[in-house]
Protein backbone atom coordinates (compact mmCIF):
# COMPACT_ATOMS: atom_id res chain seq x y z
CA UNK A 1 0.00 0.00 0.00
CA UNK A 2 2.71 2.76 0.57
CA UNK A 3 4.59 1.26 -2.57
CA UNK A 4 1.38 2.53 -4.48
CA UNK A 5 0.89 5.46 -2.60
CA UNK A 6 4.25 6.87 -3.13
CA UNK A 7 3.59 5.83 -7.12
CA UNK A 8 0.81 7.84 -6.72
CA UNK A 9 2.08 10.70 -5.38
CA UNK A 10 4.84 10.54 -8.00
CA UNK A 11 2.58 11.17 -10.84
CA UNK A 12 0.07 13.37 -9.54
CA UNK A 13 2.18 15.56 -7.03
CA UNK A 14 5.80 15.99 -6.25
CA UNK A 15 6.20 12.26 -4.92
CA UNK A 16 6.80 11.15 -1.28
CA UNK A 17 9.69 13.29 -1.04
CA UNK A 18 10.12 16.23 -2.93
CA UNK A 19 12.91 13.58 -4.96
CA UNK A 20 11.04 10.85 -5.44
CA UNK A 21 9.70 9.44 -9.00
CA UNK A 22 7.53 7.09 -10.35
CA UNK A 23 9.93 4.19 -11.47
CA UNK A 24 8.11 3.55 -14.31
CA UNK A 25 8.55 6.72 -15.92
CA UNK A 26 11.26 9.16 -17.28
CA UNK A 27 12.04 11.57 -15.04
CA UNK A 28 10.21 14.88 -16.15
CA UNK A 29 12.15 18.20 -15.96
CA UNK A 30 11.52 21.21 -17.43
CA UNK A 31 11.60 20.34 -21.13
CA UNK A 32 13.78 20.50 -23.68
CA UNK A 33 12.75 22.92 -26.22
CA UNK A 34 13.12 25.04 -29.22
CA UNK A 35 12.09 28.68 -28.08
CA UNK A 36 12.62 31.35 -30.70
CA UNK A 37 12.51 34.42 -30.07
CA UNK A 38 12.86 35.75 -32.89
CA UNK A 39 9.78 34.16 -34.45
CA UNK A 40 7.28 37.11 -35.24
CA UNK A 41 4.96 35.28 -32.65
CA UNK A 42 6.23 34.02 -29.27
CA UNK A 43 4.22 31.70 -26.63
CA UNK A 44 4.99 31.03 -23.22
CA UNK A 45 3.18 28.04 -21.34
CA UNK A 46 2.76 27.94 -17.78
CA UNK A 47 1.74 25.22 -15.66
CA UNK A 48 2.10 21.80 -14.70
CA UNK A 49 2.09 18.07 -16.30
CA UNK A 50 -0.90 18.82 -18.39
CA UNK A 51 1.20 21.58 -20.04
CA UNK A 52 4.26 19.33 -20.28
CA UNK A 53 2.14 16.51 -21.61
CA UNK A 54 2.98 14.48 -19.67
CA UNK A 55 2.69 10.30 -20.94
CA UNK A 56 2.40 11.90 -24.55
CA UNK A 57 5.57 12.82 -26.99
CA UNK A 58 6.26 16.60 -26.66
CA UNK A 59 5.01 17.70 -30.00
CA UNK A 60 1.39 15.88 -29.06
CA UNK A 61 1.27 18.29 -25.73
CA UNK A 62 -1.42 21.29 -25.99
CA UNK A 63 1.39 24.27 -26.30
CA UNK A 64 3.14 22.10 -29.18
CA UNK A 65 -0.49 21.02 -30.80
CA UNK A 66 -1.83 25.03 -30.66
CA UNK A 67 1.63 25.86 -32.13
CA UNK A 68 1.49 23.68 -35.50
CA UNK A 69 -2.05 24.83 -35.87
CA UNK A 70 -1.42 28.46 -35.96
CA UNK A 71 1.33 27.51 -38.27
CA UNK A 72 -1.23 26.23 -40.68
CA UNK A 73 -2.82 29.28 -40.02
CA UNK A 74 -0.22 31.43 -41.57
CA UNK A 75 0.92 32.98 -38.28
CA UNK A 76 4.86 32.48 -37.90
CA UNK A 77 4.60 31.20 -34.41
CA UNK A 78 8.02 30.32 -33.13
CA UNK A 79 8.14 26.89 -30.24
CA UNK A 80 6.75 28.07 -27.00
CA UNK A 81 8.90 28.75 -23.91
CA UNK A 82 7.20 26.11 -21.11
CA UNK A 83 7.75 26.57 -17.63
CA UNK A 84 5.88 23.63 -16.21
CA UNK A 85 6.76 20.21 -14.59
CA UNK A 86 4.68 17.23 -13.34
CA UNK A 87 3.63 17.53 -10.00
CA UNK A 88 3.83 21.59 -9.66
CA UNK A 89 1.70 23.37 -7.22
CA UNK A 90 0.93 27.29 -7.86
CA UNK A 91 3.64 28.34 -5.42
CA UNK A 92 6.36 26.12 -6.94
CA UNK A 93 5.32 27.44 -10.29
CA UNK A 94 5.94 30.66 -8.80
CA UNK A 95 9.13 29.87 -7.79
CA UNK A 96 10.18 28.53 -11.23
CA UNK A 97 8.98 31.37 -12.92
CA UNK A 98 10.98 33.77 -10.27
CA UNK A 99 14.24 31.49 -10.79
CA UNK A 100 14.17 31.27 -14.43
CA UNK A 101 14.54 35.13 -14.31
CA UNK A 102 12.51 36.28 -17.38
CA UNK A 103 13.20 39.35 -19.55
CA UNK A 104 11.24 39.58 -22.78
CA UNK A 105 7.54 39.35 -23.24
CA UNK A 106 5.35 37.11 -25.39
CA UNK A 107 2.42 37.30 -28.33
CA UNK A 108 0.30 35.26 -26.13
CA UNK A 109 0.59 33.28 -23.03
CA UNK A 110 -1.59 30.30 -21.38
CA UNK A 111 -1.96 29.36 -18.19
CA UNK A 112 -3.19 26.11 -16.59
CA UNK A 113 -2.72 25.50 -12.73
CA UNK A 114 -4.46 23.91 -9.86
CA UNK A 115 -4.75 19.86 -10.15
CA UNK A 116 -1.62 19.35 -7.58
CA UNK A 117 -3.27 21.99 -5.22
CA UNK A 118 -6.75 20.16 -5.13
CA UNK A 119 -4.95 16.61 -5.02
CA UNK A 120 -2.24 17.67 -2.05
CA UNK A 121 -5.15 19.20 -0.26
CA UNK A 122 -4.03 22.61 0.06
CA UNK A 123 -6.49 25.11 1.03
CA UNK A 124 -8.59 26.97 -1.68
CA UNK A 125 -7.85 30.37 -0.11
CA UNK A 126 -3.97 29.39 -0.63
CA UNK A 127 -4.44 28.84 -4.02
CA UNK A 128 -6.74 31.79 -4.92
CA UNK A 129 -4.45 34.01 -3.90
CA UNK A 130 -1.37 32.14 -5.93
CA UNK A 131 -3.47 31.90 -8.92
CA UNK A 132 -4.43 35.45 -8.75
CA UNK A 133 -0.86 36.38 -8.42
CA UNK A 134 0.19 33.98 -11.21
CA UNK A 135 -2.29 35.51 -13.73
CA UNK A 136 -0.93 39.21 -13.16
CA UNK A 137 2.93 37.54 -13.73
CA UNK A 138 0.88 36.00 -16.84
CA UNK A 139 -0.38 39.72 -18.05
CA UNK A 140 3.00 41.14 -17.65
CA UNK A 141 4.59 38.42 -19.90
CA UNK A 142 2.07 39.45 -22.55
CA UNK A 143 3.45 43.00 -22.13
CA UNK A 144 0.43 43.74 -19.90
CA UNK A 145 -2.29 43.01 -22.69
CA UNK A 146 -4.87 41.07 -21.31
CA UNK A 147 -6.47 40.06 -24.51
CA UNK A 148 -2.60 37.68 -24.81
CA UNK A 149 -3.41 35.35 -21.58
CA UNK A 150 -5.99 32.55 -22.24
CA UNK A 151 -6.91 30.56 -18.86
CA UNK A 152 -7.32 26.86 -19.43
CA UNK A 153 -9.61 25.12 -16.42
CA UNK A 154 -8.51 21.99 -14.61
CA UNK A 155 -9.32 18.93 -16.17
CA UNK A 156 -11.06 16.07 -13.77
CA UNK A 157 -8.70 13.67 -13.67
CA UNK A 158 -11.46 11.42 -11.23
CA UNK A 159 -12.75 10.20 -15.06
CA UNK A 160 -9.82 9.01 -15.33
CA UNK A 161 -9.18 4.93 -14.79
CA UNK A 162 -6.24 5.84 -12.69
CA UNK A 163 -8.34 7.58 -9.77
CA UNK A 164 -10.59 3.99 -9.46
CA UNK A 165 -7.36 3.47 -7.35
CA UNK A 166 -6.63 6.61 -5.94
CA UNK A 167 -8.98 5.76 -2.31
CA UNK A 168 -10.66 8.86 -3.54
CA UNK A 169 -14.05 8.93 -4.95
CA UNK A 170 -14.46 10.34 -8.15
CA UNK A 171 -17.61 12.47 -7.25
CA UNK A 172 -15.54 13.79 -4.36
CA UNK A 173 -12.96 14.65 -6.75
CA UNK A 174 -15.07 16.08 -9.26
CA UNK A 175 -16.64 18.33 -6.99
CA UNK A 176 -13.35 19.55 -5.47
CA UNK A 177 -12.06 20.27 -9.24
CA UNK A 178 -14.83 22.27 -9.65
CA UNK A 179 -14.40 24.44 -6.38
CA UNK A 180 -10.47 25.24 -7.67
CA UNK A 181 -12.43 26.01 -11.14
CA UNK A 182 -14.63 28.09 -9.91
CA UNK A 183 -12.33 30.39 -8.19
CA UNK A 184 -9.54 30.19 -11.10
CA UNK A 185 -12.77 31.32 -12.98
CA UNK A 186 -13.75 34.12 -10.98
CA UNK A 187 -10.55 35.30 -10.46
CA UNK A 188 -9.93 35.53 -14.55
CA UNK A 189 -13.14 36.84 -15.29
CA UNK A 190 -12.80 39.42 -12.87
CA UNK A 191 -9.27 40.66 -14.45
CA UNK A 192 -10.61 40.32 -17.65
CA UNK A 193 -8.89 37.30 -19.20
CA UNK A 194 -10.28 34.57 -21.35
CA UNK A 195 -11.58 31.62 -19.89
CA UNK A 196 -11.44 28.39 -21.86
CA UNK A 197 -13.24 25.78 -19.83
CA UNK A 198 -11.96 22.05 -21.06
CA UNK A 199 -13.50 20.43 -17.86
CA UNK A 200 -16.83 18.61 -18.87
CA UNK A 201 -15.00 17.49 -22.13
CA UNK A 202 -12.31 16.37 -20.22
CA UNK A 203 -15.15 14.18 -18.36
CA UNK A 204 -15.90 12.43 -21.56
CA UNK A 205 -12.75 9.91 -20.48
CA UNK A 206 -15.28 7.99 -18.87
CA UNK A 207 -16.61 6.28 -21.48
CA UNK A 208 -13.82 7.03 -24.33
CA UNK A 209 -10.38 5.46 -23.50
CA UNK A 210 -8.90 7.13 -26.14
CA UNK A 211 -9.04 10.73 -24.77
CA UNK A 212 -6.47 8.73 -21.76
CA UNK A 213 -2.67 8.30 -22.00
CA UNK A 214 -1.17 4.97 -21.10
CA UNK A 215 -0.41 5.79 -17.91
CA UNK A 216 -3.88 6.14 -16.98
CA UNK A 217 -3.92 9.42 -15.81
CA UNK A 218 -2.83 11.99 -18.12
CA UNK A 219 -4.65 13.17 -21.46
CA UNK A 220 -3.87 11.70 -24.56
CA UNK A 221 -2.81 13.36 -27.32
CA UNK A 222 -6.56 13.18 -28.43
CA UNK A 223 -7.87 15.70 -25.70
CA UNK A 224 -4.93 17.79 -25.87
CA UNK A 225 -5.89 18.04 -29.52
CA UNK A 226 -9.54 19.44 -28.37
CA UNK A 227 -8.13 21.76 -25.79
CA UNK A 228 -5.87 23.34 -28.66
CA UNK A 229 -9.09 23.36 -31.05
CA UNK A 230 -10.77 25.36 -28.39
CA UNK A 231 -7.88 28.03 -27.85
CA UNK A 232 -7.00 28.63 -31.14
CA UNK A 233 -9.94 30.80 -32.40
CA UNK A 234 -9.14 32.86 -29.67
CA UNK A 235 -5.33 33.15 -29.78
CA UNK A 236 -6.23 33.46 -33.74
CA UNK A 237 -8.08 36.49 -33.33
CA UNK A 238 -5.79 38.20 -30.99
CA UNK A 239 -3.19 37.53 -33.77
CA UNK A 240 -4.46 38.96 -36.41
Amino acid sequence: MKLFVCILLSLLSSGCTKTSENPSMPKTDLPTNNFNANARFTYLALGDSYTIGESVQQVESFPYQLQNALKQKGFDVGAPKIIAKTGWTTDELESAIKSENLTQTFSYVTLLVGVNNQYRGYPLSTYKKEFAELLQKAIAFANGDKAKVFVVSIPDWGATPFSKNSGKNPETIAAEIDAFNAANKEITIAAGVSYTDITPASRNAKTDASLIAADGLHPSAKMYNEWASALLPKISAVLL
